[in-house]
């Protein structure tokens, strides 16, 4: 597979199969993602994969877990300007839509929005950690290392979807994975093979034109 075709098929999955991914995939994918750039060669990605009976181990560690949670980070900024809150607002619209969910129906909105905490049913999945002590710089080099690895994930045949919705529950988590203290939760990695018979996995996110974000500079 091209690069390129990788690029145009990648999406972020949200209903997979239950069919198994090998640990020795996984890691293979994980070891070829380590090339990808960071500054200083700081390589600031700790990583912590759950995989066969270990999901099925921590989805019931979640489910028991009582304590109130403190969000890791903001995934959001509190007062988002425009045009990006349209982007945020559209993209849900299509996805509910695609679900025959109504705007008003919050019930179904929260159904919906807790299979993140299942990985959307996928079988694999690990989890981005970064070292307290890092700053922005380092979290670009996160998400290049996990762009990076969703793009050979693809070319494996296998689908994605990068979840920073775990940054709502770091406690639980790095109690289930022993992440140590100075590590920060950045988000999760839902791997596995796509139901492409759920209508939630025809949503096509839209791209802004590049006249919009990108300027040719002549002086």
């Amino acid at each position: 597979m091209k690069v390129s075709d990788a690029v145009k098929q990648r999406k972020c999955i949200r209903a997979f199969v239950n069919t198994p991914v090998e640990n020795g995939l996984i890691k293979s994918l994980l070891e070829k993602s380590a090339r990808a750039a960071s500054g200083g060669n700081l390589q600031p990605w700790r990583i912590f994969i759950i995989n066969n009976e270990t999901m099925t181990s921590f989805l019931e560690h979640l489910a028991a877990w009582d304590s109130p949670e403190t969000p890791a980070y903001d995934v959001y900024p509190k007062n988002l300007t425009e045009p990006y809150r349209s982007s945020r607002y559209k993209v849900a619209m299509d996805m509910y839509e695609l679900l025959n969910i109504k705007m008003e129906d919050k019930e179904a909105k929260m159904k919906q929005l807790l299979k993140n905490f299942e990985f959307f049913g996928a079988p694999a999945a690990f989890f981005c950690y970064v070292d307290r002590q890092m700053g922005p710089p380092q979290w670009s080099d996160l998400g290049m290392f996990l762009q990076t690895f969703m793009l050979l994930a693809k070319e494996e045949g296998l689908d994605t979807c990068p979840q920073e919705a775990w940054a709502t529950r770091p406690e639980s988590v790095s109690n289930f994975v022993e992440a140590n203290e100075e590590l920060m939760l950045f988000c999760g990695m839902a791997i596995g093979y796509i139901d492409t018979e759920a209508p939630v996995n025809q949503l096509v996110t839209e791209r802004e034109p590049i006249e919009v974000w990108a300027k040719f500079v002549e002086k």
